[in-house]
């Protein structure tokens, strides 16, 4: 087993090298993530994607600082995008329901609601393999275009054609929901 420095990773990282930085480092990782959400289950989430994005990208990845440093930052910047991206679809609903008119009763809502959302899982179920992934990587799981990029192995551009040509079809498709 080699011996991982706690200042700079200077090889490359093997199977019993990730072990080691995983055992040393996780704990701190899961107390970042869940000092900052309060929530152990989305805490244990991040972990586990801030490892399997560094054993995925072991390959081409350069640490220019401690290990115990990048893998705090990245714990840092997985919550934040947590938040960022929990506080735009709270937004979004919002923005949603406030659109809605008053008049209408909650069944009459529930049902519109249910068809929409029908409409709209049809409407990405029917768009190319590739874009309908990359879609969903963004809208379902809240993905970055870097994540999605990463974990599909394609360009940070190819992410957003993808995620462009999914909302120019959405919009199209659903033009009494466009503004």
């Amino acid at each position: 087993m080699s011996y991982i420095s706690p200042d700079k990773i200077a090889f490359r990282i093997d199977e019993d090298s990730f072990k080691e930085i995983y055992n040393l480092y996780w704990e701190k990782v899961f107390t970042v993530c869940y000092s900052n959400l309060g929530d152990s289950e989305s805490a244990k989430g991040m972990v586990q994607e801030i490892f399997k994005s560094l054993w995925e990208r072991k390959e081409e990845l350069e640490i220019n600082q401690s290990v115990e440093r990048y893998l705090v930052r990245s714990a840092k910047f997985k919550v934040f995008e947590f938040i960022r991206n929990k506080k735009i679809r709270e937004q979004h609903l919002e923005n949603i329901i406030a659109s809605q008119t008053s008049s209408l009763n909650f069944t009459e809502n529930e049902v519109m609601a249910r068809s929409l959302s029908e409409r709209i899982s049809s409407l990405i179920e029917n768009l190319p393999s590739q874009c309908r992934r990359v879609f969903k990587m963004s809208r379902e799981q809240g993905l970055s275009n870097k994540e999605i990029a990463s974990d599909l192995l394609i360009s940070e551009r190819a992410v957003e054609y993808h995620i462009s040509k999914a909302v120019t079809s959405l919009k199209s498709n659903l033009p009494e929901y466009s503004y």
